[in-house]
């Protein structure tokens, strides 16, 4: 099975300029091909995670992938996606980002003996004369169409700002230009970014008067419909200072049942052939398949020795077993009032809830135990001593665990 069938197979392709062509072009490693990243936090996040797989995926292929870090277009922000203009960040924040991003993109993809290409789009649009772009690409673009783009369309009614409604233009600036300047053929992205990628292969055509492509990939949605990566506390982040590699793990053991072979099949290296065999999987073999997709990822992310270590936590807490083996929250004295800390704000300092009153309805609808004792008061006292040694085991519902000490 070649790359781009492997691809089909495993339900990544969302939509394509011409099928022909890009199938010809992947599957004979002469893509020359990019994904950009905006450097919107200090650390990539599952969201991200598809893209990163595809670049692995198809550089095994013999393709050449481009690392475009958006350090240009970080300056306006995209509005794919979002109901409100993003926070701008300043010019401090964004480079300090770009450089976490390479950091961690680099144990996907090999950046070394010109494997693939880093840039990064600050060196080009912010030295650009603003009347000259507007006379070099304004012609080319139509604000009647723009304006019927899913990232225009979802903001109208909120209110599109000038300054988003231009973030189109730098895109497909930046596929304009890496077509003329590295020969870059194809654009990778996630599906809500179509419309920005189509200005790309238009701008190119009408000014070079040369075919480029461009491939977005299947958004990582549950059976709702929603966005994964998210949970009660935020994203899930591939830095372990923000995820752990424990919560992580945590993060793909618990999925839905009806997302399990999904996420195996896009997003792990197993063998097509292996994940097919899994299809009539059901009842506990759903959960065999969850550690093996829980275990797969960690280990891509964040190394097998962590991925062994999250999976040998994982076991020993559901068995009640080592506490030393489980993920750990440290308090200080300072929590403490007349040395005691009440049950509500143990597990929300521990980050086993994210409010207050999160809390009190897992702890009085009888969701929380204390070393393995359930509690619904919350204000239920815990001295500070029992803090000491091996700790105490919180557990929210029947996966959250922590094991809490005091510094």
């Amino acid at each position: 099975m070649k790359i781009y069938e492997e691809l089909q197979a495993r339900g990544l392709i969302a939509q394509v300029t011409d099928e022909k062509e890009i199938r010809e072009l992947i599957n004979n490693g002469k893509a020359k091909f990019y994904i950009g990243f905006d450097p919107t936090a200090d650390s990539l996040h599952v969201g991200h995670f598809m893209a990163l797989c595809l670049m692995k995926r198809l550089q095994m292929a013999g393709n050449t992938p481009v690392v475009l870090l958006g350090g240009g277009t970080g300056m306006i922000g995209d509005p794919s996606g979002k109901t409100d203009m993003r926070k701008m960040l300043t010019p401090e924040t964004i480079l300090h980002n770009c450089d976490c991003f390479l950091k961690q993109i680099g144990r996907f993809i090999d950046l070394t003996d010109g494997k693939a290409i880093v840039v990064n789009n600050k060196d080009w649009l912010l030295n650009l004369n603003y009347v000259d772009l507007l006379r070099e690409v304004g012609p080319h673009f139509s604000v009647n169409r723009m304006l019927t783009a899913e990232c225009y369309k979802q903001r109208m009614e909120r209110g599109l700002t000038f300054l988003e409604f231009n973030y189109m233009i730098m895109q497909s600036y930046d596929f304009y230009h890496l077509y003329k300047e590295h020969g870059v053929n194809m654009q990778f992205g996630g599906d809500d970014q179509w419309s920005n990628m189509l200005g790309g292969t238009e701008l190119i055509r009408r000014k070079l008067g040369k075919d480029a492509y461009a491939m977005t990939i299947t958004l990582l949605l549950n059976s709702e419909g929603k966005k994964m990566g998210k949970t009660v506390n935020g994203a899930v982040w591939l830095d372990p200072e923000k995820t752990s590699p424990f919560d992580f793990y945590q993060y793909w053991r618990n999925v839905a049942d009806s997302d399990v072979l999904k996420c195996i099949r896009m997003l792990t290296f197993l063998p097509v052939e292996e994940i097919d065999k899994m299809n009539k999987w059901e009842g506990a073999q759903l959960n065999t398949a969850k550690e093996i997709l829980a275990y797969e990822l960690t280990k891509l992310v964040h190394g097998e020795e962590e991925a062994e270590k999250a999976k040998a936590s994982a076991k020993a807490l559901f068995a009640g077993g080592n506490a030393a083996e489980m993920p750990t929250a440290e308090l200080s004295e300072e929590d403490f009032t007349d040395g005691v800390i009440d049950l509500n704000t143990a597990i929300f300092k521990s980050g086993l809830v994210s409010t207050k009153s999160e809390g009190r309805r897992a702890i009085e609808q009888g969701g929380v135990s204390i070393d393995g004792e359930k509690n619904t008061d919350i204000r239920y006292p815990i001295p500070l001593e029992k803090f000491k040694g091996e700790g105490v085991v919180l557990k929210r519902g029947k996966k959250n665990f922590r094991r809490v000490v005091v510094k």
